[in-house]
Formats: structure tokens, sequence, C-alpha cells
């Protein structure tokens, strides 16, 4: 293809995104924008499908019968979420089965916030409550991404997400009016999934190699300063509303701004986690594994059965 008419392509490709057109999978895209969404899309069903882990770690010792079986309808709301968005990657030219492959040989990566520990039940309420409802943060402005397949996952995929967050909400609340060793309860997740929470949304926007060519993509609508901002003044009214307190003695209402001001984060940390040297990064990676291993002889029977009755 001669130079010419590569750039009329990308002209008329960013001409589309400009225009808030959706770019379909049979439509024209550059090489680096395919790249871009395998990389963001696969990371997030990754996240989703990791993100069960330390959730099931609870569903035996869920503290009753309703917890048991709202904690067992979200792992499933999560495990449909990653095929999703693994079908998504799929549409852009790649197996499913090489993307969990990159997953398990540490090429791509996943949600540091996956790699704490669950220790108490009040850690299920800090996961909805905070991680979801960070999450949410991010995927309502990627029901508005420019790559079409992506964008309509998220749609439904954000309704579920809002319930999760109204269940960590609710643990969370119902811990803050129950004894005291259960208010400490809470209030120790809240120390503990604080800050990486913030974490979720990614290097600040001075450090990140993506933000900008995203944002130009519209493959992303906000920066993640942007995100992790609007989390914090839609989180700290809900925190003193239920009693709890933000562990950050930095945090106040700036009223020039608009927006609270708050503490630096330790990003460093955030980088040993991502970089697998997290409490659990092999503890996950190691479970995923095992789960593709041992489920090995299903898929060859399914295949073997579908093509029985195909012939």
């Amino acid at each position: 293809m001669d130079t010419l008419t590569q750039e009329k392509l990308e002209e008329k490709f960013q001409a589309k995104i400009d225009a808030d057109i959706k770019i379909e999978p049979n439509d024209w895209m550059p090489d680096t924008y395919r790249k871009t969404l395998i990389r963001q899309i696969s990371q997030h069903a990754h996240s989703e499908i990791v993100g069960m882990l330390p959730e099931g770690n609870w569903i035996t010792r869920a503290p009753s019968l309703r917890r048991k079986a709202v904690l067992l309808a979200k792992v499933q709301d999560e495990a449909g979420h990653g095929l999703y968005l693994y079908s998504a990657t799929e549409t852009l030219g790649v197996s499913r089965e090489d993307t969990i492959d990159d997953l398990h040989s540490g090429k791509v990566k996943y949600s540091s916030i996956f790699n704490y520990p669950t220790l108490t039940w009040a850690d299920i309420g800090a996961i909805g409550w905070l991680v979801d409802g960070a999450a949410i943060m991010n995927q309502v402005a990627l029901c508005r991404t420019s790559y079409g397949p992506y964008a309509r996952a998220m749609v439904k995929i954000c309704k579920e997400e809002s319930f999760h967050q109204r269940q960590g909400y609710e643990i969370m609340t119902t811990l803050m009016n129950g004894t005291e060793a259960q208010r400490e309860m809470a209030q120790d997740a809240m120390n503990r999934f604080w800050w990486p929470a913030l974490m979720m949304f990614g290097p600040s926007d001075g450090e990140s190699k993506h933000t900008e060519q995203s944002m130009r993509w519209r493959i992303k609508r906000h920066t993640n300063d942007e995100l992790r901002q609007s989390f914090v003044d839609a989180s700290v009214p809900q925190a003193e509303l239920i009693g709890l307190k933000i562990p950050d003695p930095n945090l106040k209402w700036n009223e020039a701004r608009g927006h609270y001001d708050f503490g630096a984060i330790d990003w460093e940390e955030f980088w040993q986690v991502v970089g697998g040297n997290g409490p659990c990064n092999k503890e996950r990676i190691d479970a995923r594994v095992k789960a593709k291993e041992e489920g090995e002889w299903v898929r060859e029977a399914a295949m073997a059965y579908a093509k029985k009755h195909k012939s």
C-alpha cells in the first residue's frame, strides 16, 4: 500500500472517530488502533476473570444464605463479563486461546487490585463498593468508546456492575450499623483497599504511555486523573454517610476547584504489584493456569461432540 493511500485511509478513519461513528470489525483501522484495543480489552477480560478469585474465596464462608446467593450471582456475572470481552477481543483477529496464554505467561496484565487478599468478610464489601465503584467510573465512559463491539458489551456490563457496587456498599453499611468489632472490620477493609482502588485508574496522566493516543481515537473518553478525581469526589460523601473514615490525612474539600484534594499515591507499590510482586500475583496466575489445565478434557470433549454432530 503506497503512502498516499495509507494517509487517506487514516484521514477517513479519524474523520469517522471525530464524527462519533463506531468502528466495526470489518472496517479499515490502523494497526496500532487494533493493537491498542487488543491490549485494553484483553486486560479488561482478564481482570473480570481473575477478579472472581478473591471473592470466590468467601462463597463458602458468607455469613448467611442470602449473602451467599448474592455473592454467587456476582461472581457469575463477572465470568459472563469476561466472556463478553474475550468475544470482543476475537473480533480484532486474535484467538481467545492465545489471549489467555498471554495472561498465563505474564505478557499481558490485569487490574492490580486483584493481587490483594480478601482477609475478612468486610473485604467483600470494600471490593463491591470501592473496586466495582472505580470500575463503573471507567466503564460508563467506555459505553461510548469508538470500537462498536467493545461499546455494546459495556452497556450490559455496566448495568450489572452498578448492582455489584450497591451490594458492596450495603455490606459496608450493615457492618457500620453493627457491633464495634464489625465497625472495626469495615474500617480495616477501607484502610487496605482505598489506595489500591485509586491506583486502579492507572498512572498519572503525565506518566501514562497510552492516554493521549487513546483519547484521540476516543477509545478512552476521560484521562486517568479525571476518572480518579471523579471517584474520590463520589466516594467521600458515601463514606461519611455511614461513618467510615478515608485513610488520607491530606484529604480536604477545595472550594476553588470544586473537588476534593487528596494525598500522593504510592506509585512504587503500584509498579511492584503490576510487575508481579504483589501479595497474591503468583497465587492468582497459578489458579488460572490450573483451571485451564484441569478443564482441558472438558473443552476437548465439547469440541469432539460439536464436530460429530456438525458432520
